[in-house]
């Protein structure tokens, strides 16, 4: 991926996802979009991110979504055992995360993707 490539882990149902491409358009930056429901990341893709990120999986984790409290329900998981559950459950990932170059950010709010730009 080139450094100046934008890149996003998009679910077009999610309304910060949807701000967060409204608010590169209105800037008028072209942004790669993966739904990442359709096209999950794997183990090795999501260590990639979490390293970008610079987050645990435990930050990048759903704790509210219903798969999440049906495989962990009563116990803390380790952060592997988050990270093979985003893989296996791609629904788990927070959402949008934004990708330029080295570095990225989850769009929560969705000018938080203006830290990377």
């Amino acid at each position: 991926m080139s450094k100046d490539k934008i890149l996003i882990y998009h679910n077009p149902r999610c309304g910060k996802s949807r701000a967060a491409c409204a608010l590169l358009a209105e800037r008028g930056l072209p942004a790669d979009l993966v739904e990442y429901l359709k096209t999950p990341l794997g183990r090795p893709e999501l260590e990639v991110l979490l390293g970008k990120l610079g987050l645990a999986p435990s930050q990048l984790v759903r704790k509210g979504e219903a798969d999440y409290k049906t495989l962990f329900a009563g116990r803390k998981p380790s952060e592997g055992e988050i990270l093979n559950a985003m893989a296996a459950h791609p629904i788990l990932m927070e959402r949008p995360v934004i990708v330029k170059g080295d570095k990225a950010v989850i769009g929560r709010p969705p000018e938080k993707l203006l830290e990377i730009l």
